[in-house]
């Protein structure tokens, strides 16, 4: 491993690749501060751009995006009350009020500190779990990936209560999305209507810039105005009080840095989650909880520790089976392909330079982004003064004229406008877009590891309780099923009681 870390580091050390680093890094904070964007979006719009790029130049550009969106989504939410990704939301509760008593520079500064030291956490957890993944994908074989496949779909359906019937139906449309097109296992054509571009079914790369960044430029435009406001003043005094109450808090670093590592290696819950679980968790063991909520630095501290340290845990279930943990993951399965790599088992035996230069920008990038946003503190919160009417056709142009570029077709560019469209709509109606990402992903994992199973065992379902690691997988779906109707009984049984007092 130290040969493989040294190896990376001779890579990302050369001018160009650091060059990249440093825009990824940039980019990756510009698209954080604006509400709404983030890495997800970032990565779609870029995506585009790293065809033509060697395999360590573009993983190092998308490193410094994911690494530093973090960063970037922390300075609008404490400065503007306006999250700039969704898992910055849970820093408004405590860094917005800091920002109302004059305090905004100390909650940057504890931001800038826990964001790179969360991540820093989470890289090293990836690194010690890595030689191990190695030996658990052996354990791996048609009817797992199903199961596997099937648990991803069942977690991110069921991961937002209030919204578990349209999550669902949006986990539908992804998956008839990803049965359309030639069948590798039994060679048959499914809903192509008679075209030869969808013979190979529904493109991920247009289909991600069109869902993510072509859908929030619409929903932009259509809202007009500014993006976020006005900003003010920024004033950078008290950074470095902001600093050291951080590393005087280094307990709440680590316990939401690990939430953050854990929460974010289950496929689908993404970091939102994870980082309210980390402002909850240290709000109720602190001694007096009551006063989160009114300017607490520990407020900021836990999130965003939690919100860096993410990143490594969903990289883990992308790299070693397939199944993006987010959905900035998703997009960057798309960069995989693009780049000719199988994200899965043959990726950690055939692309481990690749895997350790993405490791190594990642920690890089969380040092950089916050440095620099630091530094550029004044600067990057105007970006969210700037009119929706000018910043809304300049990416979607950039959009589609990128997404054009990678194979020259322009059906490729119609699936980016259609689908743009369509996660608009879902927008508007409060319909996930999520789970249609994670279903077109997993949808052909799941056909294949069913229909190759099927065949294995010659239509025997007991095939899927055969194995140690097939029994588990079953009782992981069980019991997440099972979870998501706990919270119903439990409220049903609180008004059950109320009524009979």
């Amino acid at each position: 491993m130290i040969d493989l870390l040294l190896n990376a580091l001779s890579d990302i050390a050369s001018v160009k690749t650091l060059l990249l680093l440093l825009m990824g890094v940039m980019f990756g904070l510009m698209f954080g501060v604006i509400p709404g964007l983030g890495g997800t979006t970032a990565l779609a719009i870029l995506m585009p751009l790293t065809f033509g790029m060697t395999a360590i130049n573009a993983f190092a550009m998308s490193g410094g995006i994911m690494g530093a969106v973090a960063m970037g989504g922390a300075i609008s939410a404490i400065l503007l009350n306006t999250p700039g990704t969704a898992p910055n939301a849970a820093t408004t509760l405590d860094g917005y009020p800091m920002a109302k008593q004059g305090r905004a520079a100390e909650a940057i500064g504890a931001a800038a500190t826990a964001s790179p030291l969360g991540g820093l956490f989470g890289v090293m957890t990836l690194l010690m779990v890595l030689p191990v993944a190695k030996e658990l994908i052996l354990l791996f074989g048609p009817p797992e990936f199903f199961l596997l496949a099937v648990f991803g779909l069942v977690t991110i359906a069921l991961s937002d209560s209030t919204n578990l019937l349209r999550g669902l139906i949006s986990a539908g449309v992804g998956l008839m999305l990803a049965f359309v097109g030639y069948d590798t296992v039994t060679g048959g054509e499914r809903f192509t209507y008679g075209s030869d571009y969808l013979f190979d079914g529904i493109p991920l790369v247009p289909a991600l810039v069109g869902l993510f960044g072509v859908t929030e430029m619409i929903h932009l435009s259509i809202t007009g105005g500014t993006v976020a406001g006005d900003a003010g003043e920024v004033r950078l005094h008290g950074v470095v009080k902001g600093i050291k109450a951080t590393l005087k808090n280094w307990k709440i670093v680590i316990r939401g840095s690990l939430i953050g590592t854990i929460i974010g290696s289950i496929p689908g819950v993404g970091g939102t989650v994870a980082t309210f679980i980390a402002y909850s968790t240290t709000k109720r063991a602190d001694p007096d909880p009551e006063s989160f909520g009114t300017g607490r630095i520990e407020g900021v501290i836990a999130p965003e520790s939690a919100n860096n340290a993410k990143d490594s845990g969903a990289l883990l279930p992308t790299i070693a089976f397939g199944i993006p943990g987010s959905a900035e993951m998703a997009v960057f399965l798309g960069i995989l392909v693009l780049h000719g790599m199988q994200p899965g088992p043959t990726m950690l035996l055939n692309n481990e330079r690749e895997i350790y230069v993405l490791i190594i920008a990642l920690t890089l990038s969380a040092v950089f982004s916050a440095i620099i946003g630091i530094a550029l503190v004044r600067w990057l919160a105007m970006i969210t003064l700037v009119k929706g009417q000018i910043l809304a056709p300049l990416v979607i142009a950039v959009s589609l004229v990128g997404t054009y570029a990678i194979d020259s077709r322009p059906g490729d560019v119609v699936i980016a406008a259609i689908l743009g469209m369509v996660g608009y709509l879902m927008l508007r109606f409060n319909y996930p877009r999520l789970p249609l990402v994670i279903a077109l992903v997993l949808g052909e994992t799941a056909e294949r590891g069913f229909l190759q199973s099927m065949m294995i065992s010659q239509g025997n379902w007991e095939i899927f309780i055969s194995s140690i690691t097939s029994i588990i997988m079953v009782l992981l779906i069980l019991f997440t099923l099972g979870w998501s109707f706990i919270p119903g009984i439990l409220k049903s049984r609180r008004e059950a009681r109320a009524k009979s007092k």
